[in-house]
Order: structure tokens, then sequence, then C-alpha cells
């Protein structure tokens, strides 16, 4: 069985409208050598703070790339907050929805070191106020969508019901399930996902199994749970991709200028991937192109400068060659998972032919 995934309502490619249900925070971040050992101190740090959290980021990558975006999120009363809306309004996200809480706004303190990698830690805030009563208040956004993009930096349920709102919609469904909940998902949930793109300690956290050693493996376990196509993202070695009805390929990174910080990559794969399978593009094309955003984004410090624009897409894939074919027979575009039988659609989208694509490369999250 093949996945479809048809272009955008309105059928041109600069017309996509995504509803992004997720977090909003600030990063705190820290630039030292290496990291420190337990009860070290460690000085010369160089320290910059800035916007943050993997809803918001996407939100802004997804709209910088041409699509109409609405974001529901939720942010404090406080100075943090304040800033979030002056982003959004500058980047063209529409933030009608966003809830204001007494809660402060959600904080995540970042160490990167000289090689580029780093390490999070979260206080969620505000984002612990978000209900799924607010998903149902966002429900027209996300029933004029052409994606829905949600993950797990806001409550399990929140996300649920928003992935319940799009099927029932009719609208297809990206979990970007970063980070991974602490016990593995249920088959509601499953069925109500299209795509999904974890990291190989996501897929080992998603579905329960911590023995599995490599990204086919993960796949495999997966695809035991679940109908819909999986990405799995492996840093510089690319992607696996697992369409049904296919064998997982890998699709090769984009290799970038140079690594300077890994932090906001998988947030730029994301947003790219959303807009991509948005406008239509085929699945190994849709993930070129995030895999391009990827790449831009680890050579850029802190995450809404690296987010790309399309020209600095373009450039990348000018300079790499095309991927190998994901399966022996012709790649189709996506379309979405059959619902979860809980769930009973009341509206579906109208088939549409697929547009062309370009091409990527994907990060860790």
């Amino acid at each position: 069985m093949m996945i479809h995934f048809t272009a955008n309502r309105g059928g041109q490619r600069g017309a996509m409208r995504i509803a992004v249900v997720g977090s909003y925070g600030v990063g705190l971040t820290m630039r030292v050598q290496r990291a420190p050992e337990a009860g070290e101190t460690l000085t010369g740090g160089v320290f910059s703070s800035g916007h943050g959290g993997k809803g918001s980021n996407q939100a802004v990558a997804a709209a910088r790339l041409g699509a109409e975006v609405s974001l529901l999120t939720a942010v404090g009363r406080d100075a943090f907050g304040a800033d979030a809306r002056e982003l959004w309004e500058a980047e063209g996200v529409s933030s009608d929805h966003v809830v204001t809480t007494d809660a402060s706004t959600m904080v995540g303190v970042i160490l990167v070191d000289d090689t580029g990698e780093n390490r999070i830690a979260i206080a969620p805030g505000a984002l612990d106020r978000l209900s799924p009563a607010d998903v149902d208040a966002f429900a027209d956004e996300v029933a004029a969508a052409d994606l829905l993009v949600t993950g797990f930096e806001i409550p399990v349920e929140v996300a649920r019901r928003a992935l319940l709102v799009a099927r029932r919609h009719g609208v297809r469904t990206l979990l970007n399930p970063a980070p991974a909940p602490a016990e593995p998902l249920d088959d509601e949930l499953w069925g109500l996902v299209d795509v999904i793109t974890p990291n190989q300690t996501e897929a080992m956290r998603l579905t329960g199994e911590s023995e599995l050693a490599s990204a086919e493996e993960c796949a495999q376990a997966i695809r035991r749970r679940f109908a819909g196509v999986t990405i799995i993202t492996l840093g510089g070695d690319g992607c696996l991709v697992d369409e049904p009805g296919t064998q997982p390929v890998v699709v090769p990174a984009v290799q970038p200028r140079q690594v300077v910080d890994t932090t906001g990559a998988g947030d730029a794969f994301t947003g790219a991937l959303a807009v991509a399978l948005a406008r239509g593009d085929q699945l190994r094309d849709a993930v070129r192109f995030a895999a391009a955003a990827g790449a831009h984004a680890v050579g850029i410090a802190e995450v809404i400068p690296s987010l790309p624009r399309p020209d600095d897409i373009a450039a990348l894939l000018a300079l790499d060659p095309p991927p190998p074919p994901l399966a022996p027979n012709p790649p189709s575009p996506l379309a979405p998972n059959p619902p979860s039988p809980l769930v009973e659609p009341v509206e579906t989208h109208a088939p549409m032919h697929p547009s062309p694509g370009t091409t990527g490369r994907s990060d860790q999250h």
C-alpha cells in the first residue's frame, strides 16, 4: 500500500497553510569549550539569550519558507512573553490564539561545546497550563490548514487533542516526537499520525523497545505499530525513510558548509519538511529539502538566526548531488494515515496532483 499526501488546498506552491500546536520558550545559551563534569565549574563561556521552543521555531521556519502559519502555544505575563509576540509579528506567524497565563514563560538552558554539540534542560512554566480546551478553541485554524505540526514539549494530551482535531477535519498530521514521552505511545495516538520524525533514541522511547541497535530496527519497531510514514533522523548520516509499500532507504545528508551549533537543526528540518509536504512535494524531495534546511542551520549560532530562507536551501542543494530513488517503483506523494477507529472524520481534502519538489539534510533534535 502506498500512502499519498496531496498538494495544498489552493493547489499553488506558494499558498501552503500550516497549523502548529507546540511550545515557545526562551533559550539561555552558554557556549563553552567543553561540557563540565559533575561538580565542575568552568569559566570562559560566552552567554546569549534568544527565542526558542520547538513549536515556535518550527512555525518561524515554515513561515520563512513561504507558508501561512498559525501557532497555538502558551506564554507568561512577562517580558519573555511580550518578546515572543514581537517575534511572531515580525516573522509573519499568526499568534491570535496564543494563550497568556500567570505562569512564567518556558525557559531552556543550553550548553554548546566547541564541536557544536548541545545539551538542554527545560523549565516548562506556562506550557504546562496549555490544555485540550485551548486546542478546541484553535480548531478552525486546524481545519483550514493543509498540515498540522505538533510535538511533545507541550503536554501529551494537548498534542493528542491537536492530532484528533486534525483527523476529524481530514487534515494531515506531522508529529515531531521530541522530547519523547516517558511512556510508549498508545494505539490511538499512533493512529492519529501521518508522518513521524523521531531520532533513534526517541524511536526506542516511543516503542518501549530499548535494545534497538540500528535505525533499521527502529523503523521495524515503529512499523509494527504505525501505518504512516516514518522518517528517522540520523544527524550527519542523513535520514532513514520508511514509507508503506517500500523498503526503508537512507536519504543522504546534505553537507553543511561548517558546523557551529546544532541546536536549531531539528526544528529547521521539521519546518521545512512541513512546507514541502503541504505543497505536495514527493517524499524524497520533501526529505531532501528538509535536510538542506538542517544543514544550513548547523552553520549558524543560535536558533532563529539559523533558520533558512528559500535561497539558503537552494544554494546548498546546488552543491549537493541528488539522492538515489527511495524505492524501485516511482515514488508517490504521501496521504493521510487511515483514522483511528475511535475517530470519525467529518471532512476530507479533495485530491490534487502533486507538484514537483526540490531537494536537502537532516539533523538531530
